[in-house]
């Protein structure tokens, strides 16, 4: 199952032509594996032009549940809604004032802007970070890079989100959304309107988060 440049929109290419070769060797290194999210969707983070992303919201692996991960962090392609998710609309709605979303589809976000992207792309079904060591971290630290060279702004949720926090001039760190971790500083941290704020102050047009 190797990579094709196909699977990415093209102002990403010249970015993914460098990897190509360390992709292949992750993808054929998970040939005889269930995984999440399914093959078709590793990639669908960057469908959308690299042009318009402005916010990058970065969290730690793909949820493991068959058929929940769509390839966009924190996304999922039907109900229930995914625990982490579910914090995350808590606090929408605290930041925000918005109404509760009922679809776990995060396809708007990325849609307006908005990259949502796990450190590791990939984990085997129905285990959690079972592929730290496969070699993503590598290439998301350099996704990560090229993003701060545009200063992106960087919402970064979990220890290993924070690690690239040093790349990123505007950014808003906090704990994981997830159950284990959210009352630890991920509830009041109201990441959404503290991007946009940061866009504001940079001259550049806001996320409209609405879902």
């Amino acid at each position: 199952m190797s990579f094709s440049l196909e699977e990415v929109h093209p102002s990403w290419r010249p970015f993914f032509a460098e990897h190509v070769g360390a992709i292949d060797e992750i993808l054929s290194s998970l040939d005889d594996q269930e995984i999440s999210p399914s093959r078709e969707n590793i990639f669908r983070a960057f469908t959308f032009s690299l042009d318009n992303v402005r916010v990058l919201i970065l969290g730690q692996d793909p949820y493991p549940g068959h058929g929940v991960a769509d390839g966009l962090a924190f996304s999922s392609p039907s109900l229930p809604i995914p625990a982490s998710l579910r914090n995350i609309y808590k606090e929408y709605v605290e930041d925000l004032t918005l109404p509760i979303p009922t679809s776990a589809d995060l396809t708007a976000w990325a849609e307006r802007g908005v990259l949502l992207l796990n450190r590791t792309l990939t984990t085997s079904t129905g285990e959690r970070n079972a592929h730290l060591s496969k070699g993503w971290s590598p290439l998301t630290l350099s996704i990560a890079q090229l993003l701060a060279g545009r200063d992106v702004v960087a919402i970064l949720w979990g220890n290993s989100a924070r690690e690239l926090a040093p790349l990123f001039k505007n950014r808003v760190e906090s704990a994981h959304p997830s159950p284990l971790s959210a009352r630890r500083g991920f509830f009041g941290s109201k990441p959404f309107s503290a991007a946009n704020k940061m866009l504001e102050e940079t001259g550049r047009e806001t996320i409209d988060w609405k879902l």
